[in-house]
């Protein structure tokens, strides 16, 4: 069996760059990740990482998709089930379809929509009901939706609905938004968007499909909002739960928690990207915590194996 330098676990801007890292260390390197892109596939247009003045997120972790191959990295797209740390000291990754071995293991799963947890959202999740603005923009033509979030990807969000939509309502439970100023005037300013401060969405209604949402706060007299679609950008929560059985340490958000050069507190076991407990979490931040990240993995490699600090600059 193959055993690879490090296995890095999800394909986003900081898995990427991890691999590509890696591989110029002279590490065999093994990328496994469901979703080539993760959710910055969902981003209609990144207007802030440097080099690209506006692309869109699917895109950009295409460009870096094409990098990591030109390198002849492997990047399976497969889901890792299960992390395990043998009595030698290697790692077992095992996935739906196949097991891994690797001296080192990098975490860099990212996060997952989060989900309002109001009733009728299940029910009628895909009939109306969108995570994914970027997606589903196109399938509301002419129609009347509503989106929930106060941050910038709601804002982001929102901008784009209005380029479809006959009119989008965006439910903001603070009495602010907490948006890039840019984002958030251009909502401001579109006669086709109200922005509803200080309420709350407690139901979606609906048959076979979205037809209201129900309201903390009533908006023209009734508390019932007709719209024909509901996106919900209320955030992420961090996917770390191959984490756990390892012992890694995690915060009360389920973050794990890493230090100045990404190393956790179990030897050999590296996280970055948005998984990671970093305050400022942006598709830079995660390429460049990747970069370290493999460089820290290398490091404990040479060490361990060579008895030699890696060391590399200008």
């Amino acid at each position: 069996m193959d055993v690879y330098d490090i296995i890095i676990i999800g394909a986003g801007s900081a898995g990427m760059s991890a691999a590509i890292y890696a591989k110029r260390f002279g590490m065999k390197t093994l990328v496994i990740g469901k979703v080539v892109g993760g959710l910055l596939n969902d981003s209609h247009n990144v207007e802030n990482y440097p080099g690209f003045p506006s692309i869109p997120g699917f895109d950009l972790m295409m460009r870096f998709k094409e990098h990591v191959e030109s390198l002849s990295i492997p990047i399976k797209e497969e889901w890792v089930e299960t992390v395990t740390k043998n009595d030698d000291g290697t790692f077992s990754v095992k996935t739906e379809k196949e097991r891994y071995t690797a001296k080192t293991i990098l975490i860099a799963t990212g996060t997952k929509h989060r989900h309002l947890g109001v009733p009728g959202e299940e029910r009628l999740a895909g009939k109306g009901v969108s995570y994914c603005a970027t997606c589903d923009a196109a399938f509301f033509k002419g129609k009347d939706v509503a989106i929930v979030g106060g941050g910038d990807s709601a804002a982001q969000a929102a901008n784009l609905l209005a380029q479809h939509a006959s009119h989008v309502y965006v439910i903001v439970r603070k009495d602010h938004m907490r948006a890039e100023p840019l984002n958030r005037e251009r909502l401001e300013q579109n006669e086709k968007v109200d922005i509803l401060y200080e309420t709350k969405v407690v139901e979606v209604l609906g048959e076979n499909s979205v037809e209201k949402i129900k309201l903390t706060k009533p908006f023209k007299g009734s508390d019932e909002l007709a719209v024909q679609g509901f996106f919900v950008e209320i955030g992420a929560d961090v996917q770390s739960e191959l984490a756990k059985p390892l012992g890694v340490e995690r915060n009360e958000r389920g973050e794990i928690i890493i230090d100045a050069e990404s190393r956790t507190n179990v030897e050999g076991v590296y996280a970055a990207g948005d998984v990671g407990n970093r305050k400022f979490k942006q598709a830079i931040t995660g390429a460049a915590e990747g970069c370290i990240a493999a460089f820290s993995a290398y490091d404990y490699l040479q060490r361990k194996e060579h008895g030699r600090e890696a060391r590399f600059g200008y």
